[in-house]
């Protein structure tokens, strides 16, 4: 068997419009497959990567932190040097706060989308150290 990658991340949500315009806005995806399934999930994307938004149940809370949990972590996205940038600059400017990491081999921010899910954006193209 050999796989083409991750097909989509399949995210509950408690708006699903809310969450599609941040991700549209934020992060420039696009919808996808409209009007299929009678719209649940909804599929949002760009490139190769997917999200299906489900409506999540109205009482559902977002987990700790903590990366010993059998949950997903966070999802992550790859930027170019230049993009990853660019989107600390974004994510400045719309007043999202975000944490950066310096992992030896690629840098990285942190941050949450409104129903609270990690997300990450990475580079591994970093910049020259003199």
């Amino acid at each position: 068997m050999q796989l083409e990658g991750i097909d989509h991340v399949a995210l509950g949500v408690r708006d699903i419009e809310r969450s599609v315009k941040w991700y549209i806005e934020v992060l420039g995806f696009e919808r996808l497959h409209e009007g299929a399934w009678d719209g649940v999930p909804t599929f949002i994307g760009k490139g190769n990567t997917g999200i299906a938004l489900f409506p999540a149940k109205p009482d559902a809370k977002p987990t700790s932190l903590s990366h010993r949990e059998l949950r997903m972590l966070h999802l992550a996205f790859r930027a170019d040097c230049e993009n990853f940038l660019a989107a600390q600059r974004e994510l400045k400017a719309r007043g999202i706060e975000f944490e950066f990491q310096d992992h030896e081999i690629s840098h990285s921010v942190y941050f949450r989308d409104p129903d609270g899910h990690a997300l990450e954006i990475t580079t591994y193209e970093l910049p020259q150290r003199s």
